[in-house]
Formats: structure tokens, C-alpha cells, sequence
């Protein structure tokens, strides 16, 4: 089908090596008409270059997107890692009431048949238990686990067993603000940045790095995420975690 063919070209190009080659290949994925117009529209503010290049994510890799929603890091996901990688994705109770059709959807199509669904309280989810992942995403969602009943500390922990010594966490979420704790979750949807890091390096993980990409310092941390003012453009802090090796 001829909607395939970026897609099918995109994740070929991965053959080729080098970082000027990756960084080519990469912009391919993101430039692709196989990508939803929608999903493109939202790169402007999401930076998915710079978040993939931040969380060292490469060709190969076997990677789990968390609250996956839809699946706008999913369908960038599966041509990066290639054919040699391996994406697993779901959604836990709560955010599948909004995205389970889209999801569906997305997995129905078939470059995504062979994503790994992992739907399940987060607590629960059914990742591999034997340090074989590289790199576990989380974008925009930890916050939303203060509205469940799940636990947090197992969901940090089973990311800890399932990825590889050095493997990568990656949290990327909306500032709440220092002191704000998690106050601010339920009417904001924000979250305060050392709130995440405190309950994750609990778990057992090191903080390896921060970015600054999606900082906004014009955004204050009083408006709902979903504001007009705010929409897509919050003040977002992006965290790289790492498995400590031995």
C-alpha cells in the first residue's frame, strides 16, 4: 500500500551507521506521511529529536512506552528500534477510557502488529523481569498515577528489574513548582519535579541527567494544562534515570 511506503523506507534506513546518518534517519521517522498530520502538528511542541536523543534511544533497542495514550511515541518508537528492537506499549485502566480506540487502532495497523501490549495497572503491568530492556518511557503521565489507586513504588520497581544495567527511565512531566508537592495534581494536572525524583531514586534508580528543552519560564504553575494559554506549551521538566550498573 503506497501510505506504507515511508514508513517501510524510514525503517530500512536504519541500516545505515554513524551519527550523522542516525540523525538523518531520525528526522526521516518524523517527516513520515505515514505519521497522523496530527501527531506532526504536535512535534513542534513536544521535541521528539531532542527527547530521543536525550534518552539515547538507537536502532535495536527494546523499549516500553507507559501510558502509551494514543500511541504518539509508540509510532516513532517501532521504526526507530527497527526490526532488531522491540517496542512493548499499553495503557492502564485510567488512560485507556480515553484512548483504547486510537490505541486499537494504532496496533491494527500493520507496521505496529508486532508491538509487545502490555495494558494493566501499572503495578501490575507485565514487563520482563530479567534486565532486558534499554530504555522505559513515561511522557507526560506520572502525574495521572496520583489519581489511581495504583502503586507507584511496585511500577518504579518492576522498571528497575526490567531494564538492563545503565538502561534508561525516562520522565518527562508537567512542573507543578517547587514546594508544590503533588498539591497540585488533581486540580492542575502538574506535579512537582523533586516529587518524581525522590519516589524514583527510591526505588533504586540514580538520577543520570536533566534537560531543559521543554522548559517554558513564562508558564507560572497556576494554570491547568489544559488552559489555553498553557496548552502544549507548559513548563515541562525532562528526566533521565538510569539503572545503576554493578
Amino acid at each position: 500500500m503506497k501510505w506504507l511506503l515511508p514508513l517501510v523506507v524510514a525503517c530500512s534506513s536504519f541500516f545505515s551507521t554513524g551519527p550523522a546518518a542516525a540523525q538523518s534517519e531520525l528526522e526521516a521517522i518524523l517527516a513520515s506521511d505515514a505519521r497522523p498530520q496530527a501527531d506532526r502538528d504536535r512535534d513542534a511542541g513536544r521535541h521528539p529529536a531532542e527527547v530521543i536523543r536525550f534518552f539515547g534511544i538507537e536502532r535495536g533497542d527494546r523499549v516500553a512506552d507507559l501510558l502509551a495514550g494514543g500511541g504518539y511515541w509508540t509510532r516513532i518508537l517501532v521504526p526507530l528500534v527497527g526490526t532488531d528492537g522491540q517496542v512493548l506499549a499499553g495503557n492502564n485502566p485510567f488512560f485507556a477510557e480515553y484512548y483504547a480506540d486510537a490505541f486499537n487502532a494504532l496496533l491494527a495497523e500493520r507496521p505496529f502488529s508486532r508491538v509487545v501490549r502490555i495494558d494493566g495497572p501499572v503495578d501490575e503491568i507485565a514487563l520482563p523481569a530479567d534486565g532486558s530492556l534499554d530504555a522505559v518511557l513515561m511522557v507526560m503521565a506520572y502525574h495521572d498515577l496520583y489519581l489511581t489507586d495504583e502503586d507507584r513504588g511496585a511500577l518504579n520497581r518492576k522498571v528497575l528489574a526490567a531494564l538492563k544495567p545503565g538502561g534508561v527511565y525516562g520522565i518527562i512531566d508537567h512542573e507543578a513548582g517547587p514546594g508544590a508537592g503533588a498539591s497540585k495534581v488533581e486540580s492542575l494536572h502538574r506535579i512537582e519535579k523533586q516529587t518524581v525524583i525522590d519516589e524514583i531514586e527510591a526505588a533504586g534508580f540514580r538520577l543520570a541527567g536533566e534537560a531543559n528543552f521543554l522548559a517554558n519560564p513564562t508558564d507560572d504553575h497556576t494554570a491547568a494544562i489544559f488552559a489555553p494559554a498553557v496548552a502544549g506549551k507548559t513548563d515541562r521538566f525532562v528526566l533521565r534515570f538510569e539503572r545503576p550498573r554493578p
